[in-house]
């Protein structure tokens, strides 16, 4: 994941080498500045510590449309005049719902930096929610997952593997919502939710671009700063996921694929959730298992057998709580789905039996430094390792000592989380197939 990879490039300094700074309002709201003057631009994102897992029960998708409705109208300015304010001036906008946060970022000139700061400070507690703009907003949420989910193949399939592999955890539940409870969601679900999540003391204000921490303070504390501070919320503890000691499989054939593939997820600790350097001994196991034409699966099965389309493998590092290892591959020419997945298998059974060489695993920490050195040239990047990160429980200190830790994983932490946690016998493997394979 971006948050994870970014963190390993040398100590974590804004990409001119600016200091990263980070401070408390007085209203409880943290504010990260990451400075980068190599371009006149500005990344300006507000992170809330709220996302779908969560959602009360029954009212599932309702963190995904109340960032739809934060583009609404507010007591001081009329639905569309900030989306429009940011075109005039030549800049860029967007959010983005994930399972643990809920973010709103904006990218524009430094002279903007105190304008948006405005507009998004004045939505965080102002907007007018009417039943018309409810039903509105909910007709095109609706819309989106006809269109995002249930009009595509592999959407569906990865929907029914996530409710397959999460027992307990409400990461089984789709971010987007199930249709028949997000037809539901109605004024006051979405009023009792803005009310209680949306607080500067629930938020994150990340800045990285042309900026300098003192001139970013002084707008913060102009405008979000005067925003009341909301109740304290309870910490975010969420029903636990029970130790999984079954093999399940989920099978989708479809006229609309014509190459069949399959992903096998196992349920692995977090960098929040695992023991002292667990997670970056799993996120160099799959930068060597799978994580670009140097890895194994890639070697093996594209290069060497020649069975493979695709294979791979990655780890989804910066979550909340527990999260998932997963490995994918599909075939090439004659060779058969089962081919490829015996071989994967076969791949994941070498390292735990024999580990990785001591040479491996500092080619592959090179590769993982020098694939994210491209990555620290871009400040939304930057941005998104901090936000992503500070809204999971994390801090900056975190982020500033990943690269030691990496550094100090060893060939025999890489096999021993291989050995514990991927067992065949306790995976979770989702298979997309064309129609007439069905039966197969």
């Amino acid at each position: 994941m971006l948050t994870t990879a970014l963190a390993l490039a040398g100590p974590v300094l804004a990409a001119d080498d600016g200091k990263v700074t980070n401070f408390l309002l007085n209203n409880g709201m943290e504010v990260v500045v990451i400075p980068d003057h190599r371009a006149p631009i500005v990344t300006h994102m507000v992170w809330y510590k709220i996302g779908s897992a969560d959602e009360p029960p029954g009212k599932s998708g309702i963190a995904h449309f109340f960032e739809h409705l934060m583009f609404k109208a507010t007591t001081n300015h009329a639905a569309g005049e900030f989306d429009r304010a940011i075109s005039a001036i030549g800049g860029s906008n967007n959010a983005f719902t994930s399972y643990d946060y809920t973010a709103f970022h904006e990218t524009v000139a430094p002279s903007a930096l105190g304008e948006m700061m405005s507009f998004e400070a004045d939505r965080m507690r102002n907007l007018i929610l009417t039943d018309e703009v409810i039903k509105t907003e909910r007709d095109v949420i609706l819309e989106e997952r006809r269109s995002r989910i249930d009009s595509s193949p592999q959407a569906v399939l990865d929907e029914e593997v996530d409710a397959t592999l999460w027992q307990n955890q409400p990461y089984r539940i789709p971010v987007i919502g199930w249709m028949q409870e997000m037809e539901k969601l109605n004024r006051i679900d979405a009023i009792a939710f803005y009310d209680k999540y949306y607080r500067p003391n629930n938020a994150v204000l990340i800045v990285a671009g042309d900026v300098e921490p003192d001139m970013v303070k002084a707008l913060a504390e102009k405008t979000y700063g005067k925003i009341e501070r909301g109740p304290d919320l309870p910490p975010r503890i969420r029903p636990v996921e029970p130790e999984q000691n079954t093999k399940r499989t989920v099978t989708l054939a479809d006229a609309r694929v014509s190459v069949p593939s399959f992903s096998t997820q196992w349920v692995v600790p977090s960098y929040r959730t695992a023991r002292p350097g667990e997670a970056e001994a799993l996120d160099l196991l799959a930068e060597i298992l799978g994580g670009g034409n140097r890895s194994r699966l890639y070697q093996q099965l594209v290069v060497k057998q020649g069975i493979a389309g695709e294979a791979g493998a990655w780890f989804q590092g910066t979550m909340l709580d527990a999260t998932n290892f997963t490995v994918y591959g599909s075939p090439r020419g004659d060779a058969k789905l089962s081919d490829v997945e015996a071989a994967v298998d076969a791949e994941i059974a070498r390292i735990a039996k024999d580990g990785v060489t001591p040479d491996e695993l500092e080619k592959a920490k090179d590769r993982y430094v020098r694939s994210v050195i491209f990555a620290r040239d871009k400040q939304d990047d930057m941005a998104n390792m901090y936000g992503s990160t500070l809204a999971t429980g994390g801090n900056v200190k975190d982020i500033e000592e990943w690269p030691d830790r990496i550094r100090k994983v060893t060939a025999d932490e890489v096999k021993a989380v291989a050995v514990r946690y991927l067992v065949l016998d306790h995976s979770t493997t989702g298979y997309l197939l064309p129609q007439q394979q069905a039966g197969n």
